[in-house]
């Protein structure tokens, strides 16, 4: 038995850290005081050509993206700038880099960069 941290669990597309035989016996997280979760749905599938999950808790802000990249990422920018100010306004202006984000008939990587502060703004509003 492990314990392997989120941020080391997802690795690339289809691939996580763990190890040939091993088996997921549970998952725990600390429940957040505030969180939501925004996605832009790609019309045919209804799947998340971007999502974006913002919290606030104990452990601090964390900002999750996935569909952006070939899997989950924490956005630093983002949780930057959440933890000085946890405001909508707070995303304006944060921008992302393209640079190995997913392009693909649906979406270009410059799109999906764009989409990333827009859902986290509506996150947090959401959130409250």
């Amino acid at each position: 038995r492990r314990t392997i941290a989120a941020d080391d669990f997802f690795v690339d597309l289809f691939t996580t850290a763990l190890q040939p035989g091993e088996l997921i016996v549970s998952v725990s997280f600390p429940v957040p005081q505030r969180a939501a979760y925004v996605k832009f749905k790609q019309p045919a599938s209804r799947f998340a050509l971007v999502g974006v999950f913002a919290s606030q808790g104990e452990a601090g802000v964390r900002v999750a993206v996935t569909g952006a990249s070939a899997c989950v990422f924490r956005c630093t920018p983002l949780e930057s700038a959440l933890a000085s100010n946890w405001s909508p306004a707070a995303c304006d202006g944060i921008r992302i880099d393209p640079d190995g984000l997913n392009t693909d008939i649906h979406a270009s990587a410059r799109f999906r960069a764009h989409l990333v502060p827009v859902l986290a703004r509506r996150a947090v509003a959401q959130a409250g």
